[in-house]
């Protein structure tokens, strides 16, 4: 029998808002349970189920940021950010950390559980459909599992970490991701990132695309970051 009630964890240290929401999310017919840090969330996650978390970033201790890479390494949890840091850089680091939605308070009770419902529904469908091989494109480019695939047919066999630096660059193709950003997507969040490791990824990437004559459309801007170029806006060249 299929699964009704959706099992949602907030973490956010605004006692009154962290009350509010499991009182209107219970009032919707949902099972939810709350926490005010992200110590105290690992600790009860393992007695309590959760589909669904929700994550303030501006917590006690460990932050947002580091809780969002961690959930989406599991690859059990749907997650959503309600906090008050609307920068596009930070909107940009949590969605490609893991999140599914990213809210900006104050939060709109019912654009929220709009988007618990919808990402219920895509997790439904995804375990019905996790048979099937994982893909992303841009574009003519895609990506399948570790086979990077050019507009041209042409096929790289990416490394683990290739393959999440692929991914990030591919979701925001002609736009520039910062290695701030590509080192929390590839290594977890840190206060203090080594972009360095960055640098040696794309390095052996790029070595590896030029012994097998494979056209790399990925540049780097002095100072700003990476960016994936495809054939379709070629304005980074």
């Amino acid at each position: 029998m299929a699964k009704t009630q959706i099992h949602i964890a907030i973490i956010e240290d605004n006692q009154d808002l962290r009350e509010e929401l499991i009182f209107f999310l219970q009032a919707q017919g949902h099972a939810v349970w709350g926490t005010d840090s992200a110590e105290h969330f690992w600790k009860q996650l393992h007695r309590a189920p959760a589909d669904i978390v929700l994550v303030d970033i501006g917590l006690p201790g460990e932050d947002g940021f580091g809780v969002i890479s961690f959930l989406h390494n599991l690859k059990r949890h749907g997650v959503i950010v309600i906090t008050a840091r609307g920068a596009q850089q930070d909107r940009l680091r949590g969605l490609n950390l893991g999140a599914d939605f990213y809210l900006v308070k104050p939060v709109n009770f019912s654009e929220l559980n709009q988007s618990v419902i919808q990402l219920w529904n895509r997790i439904q469908a995804e375990s019905a459909d996790s048979s099937l091989p994982s893909s992303t494109t841009s574009g003519s480019w895609a990506l399948h599992d570790r086979i990077l695939r050019s507009p041209e047919g042409q096929e790289l066999i990416l490394s683990p970490k290739e393959v999440l630096l692929i991914e990030v660059l591919l979701r925001n193709r002609n736009s520039i991701c910062s290695k701030e950003l590509l080192h929390d997507c590839l290594f977890g969040h840190s206060a203090e990132p080594d972009t360095h490791r960055i640098d040696v990824v794309i390095s052996r990437l790029r070595r590896k695309a030029r012994q097998n004559h494979f056209h790399l459309p990925i540049r780097a801007l002095f100072g700003k970051g990476l960016t994936f170029v495809d054939q379709l806006d070629q304005s980074f060249v």
